[in-house]
């Protein structure tokens, strides 16, 4: 399996004198077996950075630099070969569910047509995968799961159906953007179990994009701490919860409750 290696990424918004660098040359790996945690404040790039490796900048964004999958820049990506990396080899998972899933739609058919794009699978076998993956992800009764409709879910439910079907055609790269941010602790807890089974499991490289360090002391493998675009500090989980170098970094540690502090 391969994961991202990201060397001087840069990102520009808008154009002209109105144009400015909201991320200003990072580096970053991303190994499978990894969850990689990339922490800062909001305004910070961290979920920019995610956006860019699937080529989902807002309007007027621009990046430049390398972000390496497979042997290819990502970056260089256009059409039919952008399209065909997103969801199938490198996948995310957004902070609101409701939002990257389709109302009208029942569960099997945004799990079955993902599968028959990408995969080209028969009905049959892509419902039998959408079941599987259903279960993977631990959601109640898969089978009518799958005949029901976003609204019919509670959020953690709808939050584990969205890791579903980003994993559902087997991608190498999960980007993970606030994935607990909309949920209450308990479920969170779940959620952030699931992440860290997954990773272990399918060898998944995961970016885990949050503001939160207490989640990323809990569940990161490695941490890079953003503010205004850079990279301040990276390194081993328990190094930067623990003796983090950067005053910023530092900051943001003094900030967390002592439990959280202790589970670095």
């Amino acid at each position: 399996m391969s994961g991202l290696t990201i060397r001087d990424l840069t990102v520009t918004m808008g154009t002209g004198q109105r144009s400015r660098q909201i991320i200003t040359g990072i580096d970053l790996d991303v190994p499978a077996g990894r969850i990689t945690g990339l922490a800062g404040e909001s305004g910070s790039g961290k979920t920019m950075t995610g956006l860019a490796t699937l080529g989902l900048l807002p309007a007027g964004g621009r990046a430049a630099g390398r972000i390496e999958y497979g042997g290819r820049n990502v970056l260089d990506l256009r059409g039919r070969e952008l399209n065909a990396l997103r969801g199938s080899r490198i996948a995310m998972v957004f902070q609101d569910p409701t939002a990257s899933l389709h109302p009208m739609l029942t569960i099997e058919r945004q799990l079955t047509d993902h599968l028959r794009r990408h995969r080209g699978l028969s009905k049959k076998d892509a419902v039998a995968r959408a079941r599987e993956t259903l279960e993977v992800v631990r959601v109640p009764d898969p089978e009518g799961a799958l005949r029901k409709y976003p609204h019919q879910f509670s959020g953690g439910q709808l939050q584990r159906i969205a890791i579903a079907i980003a994993i559902v055609c087997g991608p190498d790269v999960l980007i993970a953007d606030e994935p607990t941010t909309a949920l209450d602790v308990t479920v969170q807890a779940g959620i952030l179990r699931l992440l860290r089974s997954l990773c272990d499991e399918l060898d998944l490289a995961v970016l885990l994009v949050t503001h939160d360090l207490g989640v990323m002391s809990a569940l990161a493998d490695t941490i890079a701490v953003m503010r205004h675009g850079a990279i301040v500090e990276h390194g081993d989980r328990h190094q930067v919860i623990t003796a983090p170098a950067d005053a910023y970094t530092r900051a943001l540690i003094d900030a967390l409750p002592t439990a959280d502090r202790e589970d670095g």
